[in-house]
């Protein structure tokens, strides 16, 4: 790889790491080409973005972001996302499925590093669509319960007439 195209991936992942809310570092080691297909399959459903990049080309990516440096070792797979939910989620049920060869260890959250567990944590948080449907329950519930009610009071009376 030249420098010209080493530092073509550098400006782009700097402009996709200032955007993405989340990025997700983990340990790919002994995952097979056909079980990362399957993760980039899930990511694509949910906007995240998956790549294999060289450590030293990421860390000059997050620095020219202006986020912070992470402790990049051995071989490691990027998941990032806007939505920081869903970036968590994607690389956490991946990892739960391959225990064997896919392991999260750091990520960066909101331009902050995060650890394993923040990642976790924020894997197990409802999704946007998700709290939309219980806003929305949440605000049908006092109108179905009325109309419960009025069925019940019109039944009753129909059994008193």
């Amino acid at each position: 790889m030249t420098r010209e195209e080493k530092n073509e991936i550098v400006a782009q992942l700097s402009k996709e790491f200032e955007n993405s809310n989340a990025i997700v570092v983990a340990d790919y080691k002994g995952t097979t080409h056909k079980q990362l297909e399957e993760l980039r399959d899930m990511a694509k459903q949910d906007e995240v973005i998956v790549r294999v990049v060289k450590n030293s080309l990421v860390n000059l990516s997050l620095e020219k972001a202006k986020l912070e440096k992470l402790e990049l070792t051995q071989t490691n797979i990027f998941l990032w996302s806007e939505n920081q939910i869903s970036a968590c989620k994607v690389a956490d049920k991946f990892a739960q499925i391959y225990k064997d060869s896919f392991k999260i260890k750091s990520g960066v959250i909101e331009k902050k590093t995060a650890t394993l567990q923040t990642i976790i944590e924020f894997a197990k948080l409802p999704s946007h669509d998700e709290l939309l449907g219980m806003l929305a329950a949440t605000w049908m519930a006092p109108l179905t319960n009325w109309t419960i009610g009025l069925e019940a009071l019109r039944k009753s009376k129909d059994k008193s007439a």
